[in-house]
């Protein structure tokens, strides 16, 4: 059992412990946070020591593993600063804003013989794996085109003045919210993007950074890709994948936070075939991996090369809708 501390008590991060409470891999017994006086009564409920100070939870030697769910801006220091430690490291998306700054936090955990993990769960969804089996085993024939929606109002009455609504924190839409997931599932099905091209748009949302994010992919294979974000319309979950023989679409009835149930659809030339998969608590699952890691059990399913191309992505289509011209991926 590995003993964690848990960086960042927003949101996210209660529900990351709220997820990690019957786990037999990693428990959470410390929290940081800014402010710890309004979490005393959660604190309680998860049995955890709370404090202000993220040096002094780096320095108690009963922690094994601090999960980071903090401003994006801060995740590089706070990487670095864990790994200099000796403490394993899991990080909310994105891991960094800047390929230079994603690539410095990978080399610091390597450096330090420590495992960096990385808060993205879709890619444990039984739909989604489910899909990517389809892609390596030539189920689908040559893969044509990708494309995918990650919709949802759960941002859209955010302060305005909260580090979610900042434009530096949360640039380009919904693409730290759900853009970089998706990214990272076309990286780890389909290989290296090589070009973007991004639009954003700002419509009902109060965060100055908009509420509508599209963006059009070109991999190194030479298929194409296309992801539309919107932050201010109730939840719209698909991700469909078209090859020279089939096609496949996963719709998901619920937010990732929470268990539903995903339709899994196949068209094979004429007709559909459509089935039923019941969601797993795929943050469980996610960190749950990084733990078997961490202990030897199991190499962590995401490469370095992948933990940085994701954010080098990131950076070109914050270029792209910035210039609003197609960015090459340097």
């Amino acid at each position: 059992m590995i003993n964690a501390a848990m960086i960042g008590l927003g949101w996210w991060g209660r529900h990351i412990v709220g997820c990690l409470k019957e786990s037999n891999k990693i428990k959470v017994v410390r929290g940081v946070d800014m402010d710890v006086a309004p979490l005393a009564g959660f604190g309680a409920e998860h049995g955890l020591e709370l404090s202000t100070d993220l040096a002094e939870v780096l320095a108690d030697p009963t922690i094994g593993a601090v999960l980071l769910a903090t401003p994006h801006s801060l995740h590089e220091q706070q990487i670095v600063a864990a790994a200099e430690a000796g403490k394993h490291v899991f990080c909310e998306k994105p891991l960094a804003l800047s390929r230079a700054a994603a690539q410095r936090a990978v080399d610091a955990c390597n450096a330090a013989g420590v495992q960096l993990g990385l808060g993205h769960e879709r890619r444990f969804e039984p739909g989604m794996v489910e899909i990517k089996r389809l892609v390596d085993t030539g189920a689908l024939g040559t893969v044509l085109h990708v494309e995918s929606s990650f919709s949802h109002d759960i941002l859209a009455n955010v302060p305005s003045e909260g580090w979610r609504a900042s434009a530096k924190e949360a640039p380009a839409a919904g693409l730290t919210a759900t853009g970089i997931h998706h990214s990272d599932l076309y990286l780890h099905m389909f290989g290296p993007i090589e070009e973007v091209y991004a639009q954003t748009a700002r419509r009902a949302a109060s965060a100055s950074a908009g509420d509508i994010l599209s963006i059009q992919f070109r991999f190194e294979s030479g298929m194409t890709g296309y992801f539309s974000s919107l932050l201010t319309t109730p939840l719209f979950l698909r991700y469909r994948v078209f090859g020279s023989d089939a096609w496949v679409e996963s719709r998901d009835s619920t937010h990732p936070s929470e268990l539903g149930v995903t339709t899994l659809t196949i068209c094979r030339g004429k007709g559909e075939e459509s089935r039923t998969l019941d969601d797993i608590d795929t943050v469980r699952a996610n960190i749950e991996a990084f733990a078997d890691a961490v202990e030897g059990k199991q190499n962590y399913p995401f490469t370095d090369a992948q933990k940085v191309q994701n954010i080098a992505v990131l950076e070109a289509v914050i270029r792209s809708a910035e210039s609003g011209k197609p960015i090459q991926i340097e």
